[in-house]
């Protein structure tokens, strides 16, 4: 059966599945200009290293809140060259028919701050909030290989990517957070004279800590909740258990918001000789850490083989994708870059079919061929080279 109509069949009736029909770049990192249609739910992209295989993928991840898959600063994905300034274009057929949604970068103009751009239906959106209405993406990069083994604060951004596809306004709520804790250390610095500006600082950490805890910890609980419904002992991709660690956290998990906001302003103001030596804030949600364990064994993930952490890593990204979809009733464009090249033969075919099983549409990266023989009748491969897509073999 084509990769079409085995997602259609597998997609729950009360879902939505946008698919990306067309895709347009100009000025886009190695891309001068592109015009590439697509037919199908499955889309694999093959060709050698440095062809733009991912530039394509963060493009599309580019319609998500955040700085998208590469989290590279925007300037940075304006082509060599080119004009400063890049633009994205799709359309997506979904529920509501077809919708064409673009994202760009205005080219510098005379040293004013380059504006990053939305539009819906060649309409100006205000952010890319508002895309959320119409789509939601998740991926698993390469990048993401050393999560388990790295510091914490990978893992928290890890996890914040993981709520910001559930909740759109996570990131704006995160943002504001980073600007009250910089802003009070900067206060403790100066050794503010009057207390007032310190306490009305700390008021704003404490009521947005919460607000962030509280959503990251909303995200964990559901996440828990859907794996353990649906783990399997011998699936080829553990079931992860996770849990969220942090004084915050505990606090919210305990006590109302309100009472928990309180006694944070209270750790806060107790901690104000100790903060100001140390030149940071040391309690707080961005101390926290996403505790990961491969669910069968009952093993910490960082204590495992380098191929059981990619393989409980990706059961994570697809238990997040239902996730998503179970929450805000569309189900999540999936981008999966080198994802094949460490899996073997067996493990690729179960792959397959878990991401035929979302009902959702998939992309794929690969510089082997071979990796994604057996979808020859089951997806949309296309072969790129240098700054253009062609029909695979």
């Amino acid at each position: 059966m084509h990769a079409e109509s085995r997602a259609v069949a597998a997609r729950p009736q009360n879902l939505t599945a946008p698919a990306v029909r067309r895709l347009i770049l100009a000025d886009f990192r190695s891309y001068p200009a592109l015009d590439l249609a697509l037919d199908a739910h499955m889309i694999v992209l093959t060709g050698e290293n440095g062809a733009g295989k991912t530039n394509v993928l963060e493009a599309l991840s580019l319609f998500s809140p955040g700085r998208g898959l590469r989290r590279a600063e925007l300037a940075e994905c304006a082509r060599i060259r080119g004009s400063g300034g890049f633009a994205i274009s799709v359309e997506i057929e979904g529920s509501r028919g077809r919708v064409q949604l673009g994202a760009g970068l205005e080219p510098p103009d005379g040293g004013e701050p380059q504006a990053r751009r939305f539009r819906i239906d060649r309409a100006p959106a205000p952010s890319a909030r508002a895309l959320a209405d119409h789509l939601r993406l998740v991926w698993q990069t390469p990048g993401m290989d050393q999560l388990f083994t790295g510091p914490a604060g990978e893992r928290r951004r890890f996890l914040d990517r993981l709520v910001l596809a559930v909740d759109p306004d996570h990131g704006t709520r995160v943002n504001a957070l980073e600007r009250a804790l910089r802003n009070r250390n900067r206060l403790l610095e100066e050794g503010a004279a009057d207390r007032r500006w310190l306490e009305a600082a700390e008021h704003e950490v404490a009521e947005l800590a919460v607000t962030v805890a509280a959503a990251r910890r909303d995200t964990v609980s559901r996440l828990v909740a859907l794996i353990s419904a649906e783990r399997q002992q011998d699936s080829l991709f553990p079931f992860a258990e996770i849990a969220l660690t942090g004084d915050i956290e505990a606090l919210v998990a305990g006590m109302p918001a309100l009472a928990a906001e309180d006694r944070y302003r209270a750790m806060l103001a107790e901690n104000r000789g100790r903060d100001a030596a140390a030149g940071r804030t040391l309690i707080g949600p961005h101390t926290s850490d996403l505790v990961v364990r491969h669910g069968p064994k009952g093993l910490e993930a960082r204590q495992c083989s380098t191929g059981e952490q990619k393989a409980l890593l990706t059961g994570l990204v697809l238990a997040h994708a239902h996730l998503v979809a179970a929450a805000s009733g569309i189900v999540p464009i999936v981008l999966l870059d080198e994802i094949a090249a460490h899996f073997d033969p067996l493990r690729r075919a179960a792959l397959f079919d878990e991401l035929v099983g979302l009902g959702g549409q998939v992309w794929m990266t690969g510089a082997d061929d071979a990796a994604f023989a057996e979808l020859t009748d089951r997806a949309q491969i296309l072969r790129v080279t240098p700054g253009r897509i062609s029909r695979g073999n």
